[in-house]
């Protein structure tokens, strides 16, 4: 049974990775490592700081430790700091949440809507797609403080509100993990593709590790 190291920024991100992992890979053994005060770090500073990567590398370090043969890092908005944690445990497997969403997207159209609740994975995320691809970014404006205070049906009308300013895109994808509760309510109110953070790296991991 191999053992997967899921790294969060945001509390609320580890129920949807979890729910992914019981579809499509439930043999695996999951831990879960979390510092959700990266997130406010980052919407203070308004910038990944090298003293953030560092906390990256610290937390690779300690998954693999722990015995760790994958690294999930769940939190969007961290690229550059999930790229050098991936260089400094390899040739341990280390999946940035976005890359297998991105790849999924492409493949189902070229101008692509990106939206999320949180205003970090807008200043980083775009950077990662090919070239060639147009990503319309969106914010679901509120979205992320109903969800920090308990109420999810309105995280979901209003990230679905938010999507409506998509429905000229070919597909949309929701950038965080914490959005992919609202993957329906996306799809109903845009009549467009959704493609899921989670449920993508999942697929993906799952066939980087050989299982």
């Amino acid at each position: 049974m191999m053992r997967v190291a899921l790294i969060h920024a945001l509390r609320h991100s580890p129920p949807p990775i979890e729910a992914a992992f019981r579809a499509a890979w439930p043999e695996a053994r999951l831990m879960n490592l979390l510092d959700d005060s990266l997130s406010a770090d980052l919407a203070r500073d308004g910038r990944l700081t090298p003293a953030m990567t560092e906390r990256f590398l610290t937390l690779a370090r300690y998954a693999v430790g722990t015995g760790a043969e994958g690294i999930l890092f769940s939190c969007s908005a961290f690229g550059p700091c999930i790229e050098a944690a991936s260089r400094a445990v390899a040739p341990i497997p280390v999946l940035k949440p976005n890359e297998a969403a991105i790849e999924e997207a492409v493949g189902l159209g070229r101008r692509i809507g990106l939206l999320a609740s949180f205003p970090g994975t807008l200043a980083s995320m775009p950077a990662e797609f090919p070239a060639g691809v147009e990503v319309v970014p969106m914010l679901a404006e509120g979205a992320l403080a109903a969800l920090d205070a308990g109420d999810g049906a309105k995280h979901d009308r209003l990230a679905a509100e938010a999507a409506r300013g998509l429905s000229d895109c070919e597909v949309i994808l929701l950038g965080q993990f914490s959005l992919a509760r609202a993957a329906v309510a996306v799809a109903e109110a845009t009549g467009r593709p959704v493609v899921t953070t989670p449920d993508s790296a999942v697929r993906k991991l799952r066939r980087l590790m050989g299982a």
